[in-house]
C-alpha cells in the first residue's frame, strides 16, 4: 500500500504526490509530471514532459495503462498513457468549471478515481457545482461519451472485486484545512448496491472517513477518528472495523492499494 508523504526519503522530495500502486511499482505526481519508481525503490522514472500539470494517476487492473487527470489546455480533463509512458489519449471533453483549481477548496474537476474491475472504464469526479457537491462518472478506456453513476453525488470510490458494488465517498472535502472537524459534512464510506438499487453507510462515525479501498472482504479506509488520519479496515462479512496504521506525527493522505 502506498501513501503520500510516508516514506524514509520524504525529507529529501516534499513534492511527491498522489501516489498510486499496482503492486510492484508506484506512479505518482512530482511538479507536475508523472513518474514511477519501483516498490523496492530506486531511480524515478519520467512518463510526462508536457507543460500542463498532470495528477492523480490510477493504474489499470492489468497495470499496463495509467489513467491520470491533466491541465493541458485550460479545462481538466481524463487522460490515459501507457504504463511506461506515451503520447496521452484524452477521454473527456467536459464544460469549463470557474473554481477548477488544484488549491480550490473542493480540488480540480475531473478528478481520477480508479477503473472498473474489468479495466473497460474509467471512473471520475466531475464538480457539478462551485460547492462541494460531485458525481461520478464512467467514460470507455478508448474515450466518448461519459456515463453518470446514479447517485446524486460522489467522491473518491472503489468497486468490490465483482464490480457490483461501490465504496464511495460522498461529500468532497479532502483540500479543506478542516482538521478534526466533526461537524454534517464530514464523510462517511457508503456502499452502493447497483443491483437493489441501495445505499449503506458502513462507518457512521463523525470523524472524517475517505479515501476508501475494496480489498476482498475488506474495505480500507483513512480516518481522522484518532485525531491523526490513519488507515483503518472494515470487514463486509463481519461488519467490525480495525485500525491498521499508527501513525501519531502526520496523517495518511491520498492512500492506493492494487
Amino acid at each position: 500500500m502506498a501513501f503520500s508523504g510516508l516514506t524514509s526519503k520524504a525529507e529529501e522530495a516534499r513534492l511527491l504526490r498522489f501516489p498510486s500502486t499496482n503492486g510492484s511499482e508506484i506512479v505518482f505526481s512530482y511538479a507536475g509530471d508523472l513518474y514511477k519508481v519501483a516498490m523496492t525503490g530506486g531511480v524515478a522514472k519520467r512518463l510526462t514532459s508536457h507543460v500542463g500539470y498532470e495528477m492523480f494517476p490510477r493504474y489499470s487492473p492489468d497495470g499496463k495503462t495509467i489513467a491520470f487527470t491533466g491541465q493541458y489546455d485550460g479545462n481538466t480533463e481524463v487522460f490515459t498513457i501507457p504504463a511506461d509512458g506515451g503520447e496521452p489519449l484524452r477521454l473527456t471533453y467536459t464544460a469549463t468549471n470557474a473554481r477548477d483549481d488544484l488549491g480550490d477548496r473542493m480540488g480540480p474537476n475531473n478528478i481520477v478515481m480508479g477503473w472498473t474491475v474489468d479495466g473497460q472504464q474509467v471512473v471520475y469526479r466531475n464538480r457539478i457545482g462551485s460547492g462541494f457537491e460531485g458525481r461520478l462518472y464512467l467514460v470507455s478506456k478508448e474515450g466518448g461519451l461519459s456515463d453518470v453513476i446514479p447517485l446524486p453525488e460522489g467522491g473518491f470510490c472503489s468497486y468490490s472485486p465483482d464490480g457490483k458494488k461501490l465504496a464511495y465517498n460522498r461529500v468532497m472535502r479532502e483540500f479543506r484545512t478542516w482538521k478534526y472537524y466533526r461537524g454534517g459534512m464530514a464523510d462517511d464510506v457508503w456502499i452502493y448496491d447497483a443491483e437493489k438499487k441501495t445505499v449503506e453507510n458502513i462507518t457512521n462515525n463523525d470523524a472524517q472517513d475517505i479515501f476508501p479501498m475494496w480489498v476482498g472482504e475488506e474495505i480500507y479506509f483513512a480516518s481522522d477518528r484518532d485525531r491523526t488520519m490513519n488507515i483503518f479496515v472494515y470487514n463486509t462479512r463481519t461488519k467490525e472495523t480495525a485500525k491498521v496504521t499508527n501513525f501519531s506525527d502526520y496523517d495518511v493522505k491520498f492512500p492506493s492499494t492494487n
